[in-house]
Order: C-alpha cells, then sequence, then structure tokens
C-alpha cells in the first residue's frame, strides 16, 4: 500500500464524507454546510448566536454566513433579528423546525461516523479520535 501524506488522506477522507452526505441531504434541498450551522444553533445557549461569532467559530467570511443563513431562514429553519442594544448585531435563532431538522441530521452523521470507523476496533477508534484531537491542535 501506497504511503500518502496525512494533509491527502484526510482531505480525501473530509472530500468523501461531504459528497456522500450532500447526496443525502439533497433530498431535503440541504447542503453540510446548513446543517452544520443549524446544529452549532441547536446547541448554543438559548438557540442563538451572533452572525459574527458563526463566521468566527466556522472560520468563514461574513457574506458566506449571511447566504447560508438567509437560506435557512427562507426554508423557515432559523429567523434572524436585530440585537436589542445594537441594530447592527444580526442574531440568528433555530426554529422548532430547524431543531427537527438537527434531530434527522444527528441520526445520519451517527451513521456515517460508525461506517468511517467500521474497520476500526475499539481500542483503534479510541487512539484515532486522540490523534485527531492532538493534530487539529498543533494546527490552533
Amino acid at each position: 500500500m501506497e504511503n500518502r501524506p496525512c494533509g491527502f488522506l484526510i482531505k480525501q477522507i473530509h472530500d468523501n464524507i461531504e459528497k456522500n452526505v450532500n447526496n443525502r441531504l439533497r433530498k431535503q434541498d440541504m447542503t453540510l454546510s446548513q446543517i452544520n450551522v443549524l446544529l452549532m444553533l441547536n446547541k448554543a445557549a438559548d438557540k442563538r448566536m451572533t452572525m459574527k461569532d458563526i463566521e468566527k467559530y466556522f472560520g468563514v467570511a461574513q457574506s458566506t454566513v449571511a447566504g447560508i443563513i438567509s437560506r435557512l431562514e427562507k426554508k423557515g429553519f432559523v429567523q434572524c433579528s436585530g440585537d436589542n442594544i445594537d441594530k447592527r448585531i444580526k442574531i440568528a435563532a433555530i426554529t422548532e423546525l430547524g431543531q427537527g431538522c438537527c434531530k434527522d441530521a444527528e441520526k445520519h452523521i451517527t451513521e456515517t461516523e460508525h461506517k468511517l470507523l467500521s474497520n476500526l476496533n475499539d481500542e483503534e477508534k479510541v487512539l484515532f479520535n486522540t490523534l485527531l484531537q492532538k493534530v487539529s491542535k498543533s494546527l490552533n
């Protein structure tokens, strides 16, 4: 077996996961980026976050977050408002419909994770997760 660079393998794994998830989500007119934002909002305090905090978390441009939130709002998954004190601050809050979407997404994430790790035993799964966390921290 050819020894490929770790970065290449990580990208290949990510691309395959994203492709499979997006194919599954296409039927619901959703994308992985939209689901990730919903999942984050669902876990946030009061199930809401500022657009600026979403940008920082995902490391993407304001225009990218604005587009994702706009599409989610049109689908009824989020509601946007201005901050009570500073109207320039935009806040996105997940709706009940969005919370329901998260339940379905979490089920699919669990299935994908199971498939991803299916060739590893329990000890290897723990080690793999530990190593991924170490590698991730080294890049921050």
